[in-house]
């Protein structure tokens, strides 16, 4: 190969890198600057404006809206209430709900199970924590509908926590895909469990979507940037997304529209 040759190839990687940078957007949202709220049987923060919370900067992110992270006491919860014209998702991370709404719908979801409800024209519901002994922690997540005012429709699923080892595993798609589950958008969730000094790489499905990915726990890199438990980081207008496991981490993305 001529030096010439190397030489152009290198001005080319270089310049792409460089374009990617220019284009490429990102928002950090650390977990200190949560919206927090405090009311006894529940404990809760906010990572967008939510009730009493609100920061301008924190609305939404694309069409995701909410990210609730609650703690729940025993026996305590949200009685019924209504929804309309939102795809909710919900994830127990330790602990398990008692779910009942105006479809009929009765049950238990525990850790390791992901629901999912389309409220479309409406639906009531109240979620509890089914146990009298031990707290409930949960991500409840709000993603603004593809199609209004549909049927009201509710699901939910296990998966193995096996299959997200090293791996992001595709838990939400709205294309039932692989055996995840449907939601009302062009979104899709994952999660993955990796150890320290792994190093995957994140592709948005649709080149419209950016990337929301939120440290369950663990600490790792994402573009030059430290993040911490409960920190998070949106990325949008790029082809890919580099992350580097400080620790051994849990990460949840939600590749969402951003329009």
């Amino acid at each position: 190969m001529s030096q010439t040759l190397v030489y152009t190839n290198i001005v080319v990687t270089f310049v792409f890198e460089i374009k990617k940078r220019v284009f490429m957007k990102k928002i950090v949202y650390r977990e200190a600057d949560r919206g927090a709220a405090d009311h006894g049987w529940l404990k809760a923060r906010h990572s967008f404006s939510f009730a009493n919370f609100y920061d301008n900067s924190k609305v939404h992110f694309g069409e995701l809206r909410v990210l609730n992270d609650d703690v729940i006491a025993p026996g305590k919860g949200f009685g019924m209430h209504p929804h309309d014209n939102m795809e909710i998702v919900t994830i127990p991370l330790s602990g398990s709900i008692k779910h009942r709404d105006s479809m009929g719908n009765e049950g238990i979801i525990k850790a390791g199970e992901v629901q999912i409800m389309s409220a479309g024209k409406g639906i009531t519901h109240s979620e509890f924590n089914a146990s009298n002994s031990e707290f409930l922690n949960l991500f409840q997540i709000w993603v603004f509908p593809k199609v209004r005012n549909i049927e009201p429709r509710y699901d939910q699923k296990a998966f193995s926590a096996d299959d997200r080892k090293g791996k992001f595993q595709l838990l939400v798609s709205p294309g039932k895909e692989d055996g995840t589950m449907w939601v009302n958008q062009d979104a899709w969730f994952s999660m993955g469990n990796f150890n320290k000094g792994e190093e995957v790489s994140y592709t948005p499905k649709l080149k419209t979507n950016g990337g929301y990915i939120m440290v369950v726990e663990g600490e790792v890199t994402i573009d030059g940037e430290t993040l911490n438990k409960r920190d998070a980081i949106g990325i949008w207008d790029t082809d890919k997304v580099n992350i580097k496991m400080n620790s051994d981490a849990q990460l949840l993305v939600i590749d969402i529209p951003m329009n």
